[in-house]
């Protein structure tokens, strides 16, 4: 099945696609059918409209330096292990949200499409062989990210982790659907120009060997997601650099879950200072 979060007038649900209509069902939580309670429909159909973010999910772990084609365009070399970091729920938006920040923090802020997975089972030290077991599902991801926030920083918690630096959605598909998710076309569109088209076949580590390799550390609870990283043509290394600015829109598309599109707006006056 293929699970969206909406807007139903009197708060959110949730409920599958059904022939380009959501069927609700009578969960409010995707996390409440990830647990299997609430798939069971209620009422009528809907139209597919005022999608949110499938889930605001417990962990946000992401993994970067992970396709080589984006190693290849910095002039890199592949890690040897995993790259991990974290991103936080506060950063997480749905389609059609706005991606803006404090006015003066960053001035390269920059996109990144991504493979995100949606996990079904508690995993403690799984092994590589047994990890796609323990998925729910896929969806897309923008993991936006303050270049000049993180290079300056020497560490990237805070350029990756600011406030609606997220976008998440539209669509979790269920991994029953996903036979290979090495074999995902992956895209992100800037004002309608591809800039970048790549696939999950350039990963430098697996979904399985990811799960793996953070179980071995961190269990990971049903609900919580994984940013699997992302592949060349990123703004910071492009000529000229493309960094996003008020006023563009941002378009990520992985495999056939969905277009997850975002605008951006203007930057927010930061509070003075409570003292």
């Amino acid at each position: 099945m293929r699970w969206v979060r909406f807007d139903a007038g009197d708060g959110p649900r949730v409920g599958h696609l059904d022939d380009d209509e959501i069927q609700p069902v009578a969960a409010e939580r995707l996390q409440d059918v990830i647990a299997g309670r609430g798939r069971e429909a209620i009422g009528d159909r809907v139209p597919a409209a005022g999608l949110l973010a499938p889930l605001t999910p417990g962990k946000i772990l992401a993994v970067g330096q992970n396709y080589l084609d984006h190693i290849r365009e910095q002039g890199g070399e592949p890690p040897r292990l995993p790259v991990l970091f974290p991103k936080f729920p506060s950063s997480v938006i749905g389609p059609g949200e706005e991606i803006f920040w404090t006015d003066g923090l960053t001035e390269q802020v920059d996109y990144e499409a991504e493979l995100a997975v949606v996990i079904g089972r508690r995993a403690t030290r799984v092994t590589e062989s047994d990890a796609l077991e323990h998925v729910f599902g896929y969806t897309g991801a923008n993991d936006v990210t303050a270049r000049d926030l993180q290079f300056g920083d020497g560490q990237w918690t805070r350029g990756k982790g600011l406030d609606r630096f997220l976008p998440l959605g539209p669509i979790v598909v269920e991994a029953a659907e996903v036979p290979d998710p090495q074999d995902l076309d992956v895209w992100c569109r800037v004002n309608g120009a591809t800039v970048q088209s790549s696939s999950t076949r350039e990963m430098v580590f697996s979904v399985a060997r990811i799960i793996a390799f953070i179980s071995d550390a961190i269990t990971l609870e049903p609900g919580d997601v994984i940013l699997t990283g992302t592949p060349d043509g990123v703004g910071y290394f492009r000529e000229p650099q493309l960094f996003l600015a008020p006023g563009d829109e941002v378009e990520v598309e992985i495999g056939d879950f969905g277009v997850l599109a975002n605008p951006v707006g203007a930057p927010v006056a930061a509070r003075e200072r409570v003292r």
